[in-house]
């Protein structure tokens, strides 16, 4: 015996992996919608002065679903889907008659475990190929007991894309997003 550390058990406290953390945070707003608004650094984008909602519409144990509401436009789901212990983050944008849009389904997945409070999704090589100016993109969203954030930046470039949803406040969810009624639901 070492100086008597062996005679003592040793337990070690099983912590959940931040992944697993950030899912199961964001799987406790499942069927809530919140309104957001823009940092407002942000001038002259397509967003600017337009009611911003969040609806986390759909929830499984793999894939959760977020429509993102920009004004009268219900094109963009947010989708996030758990694949071996990491998150992937997808954009499914949808026409008005619910087919999808020649710019959609683009994203990435996280390269390590984040932060229970924080991911961070590369640009993936579909991206690449879809979206070649997407290619450097980076997308990430932070939760808390306070906000949702959902954040974008290029690359080398100095302009960042935030919007944070308070998620103290619940509000009505819009109608269903363009879409759902065809393969999103």
């Amino acid at each position: 015996m070492i100086c008597g550390l062996l005679a003592l058990p040793f337990v070690q406290a099983q912590e959940t992996a931040p992944e697993q953390a950030f899912w199961k945070n964001l799987q406790q707003h499942c069927g809530k919608a919140y309104e957001g608004q823009l940092d407002p650094a942000i001038k002259n984008d397509d967003f600017a002065n337009k009611k911003l909602v969040m609806h986390v519409k759909s929830c499984t144990p793999t894939q959760i679903k977020i429509p993102f509401y920009v004004g009268d436009d219900y094109s963009r789901t947010w989708i996030l889907t758990m694949k071996d212990n990491r998150i992937e983050l997808k954009h499914d944008h949808r026409m008005k008659d619910g087919s999808e849009d020649k710019v959609t389904m683009y994203g990435g997945t996280a390269t390590n475990g984040g932060f229970k409070d924080f991911q961070m999704f590369p640009a993936d090589q579909e991206t690449a190929d879809r979206i070649n100016y997407a290619s450097t993109n980076v997308w990430w969203i932070t939760l808390n007991k306070e906000a949702y954030t959902y954040n974008l930046q290029k690359a080398g470039s100095s302009k960042k894309f935030t919007v944070s949803f308070d998620v103290t406040k619940e509000v009505k969810a819009p109608k269903e997003p363009w879409g759902w009624n065809k393969k999103l639901k």
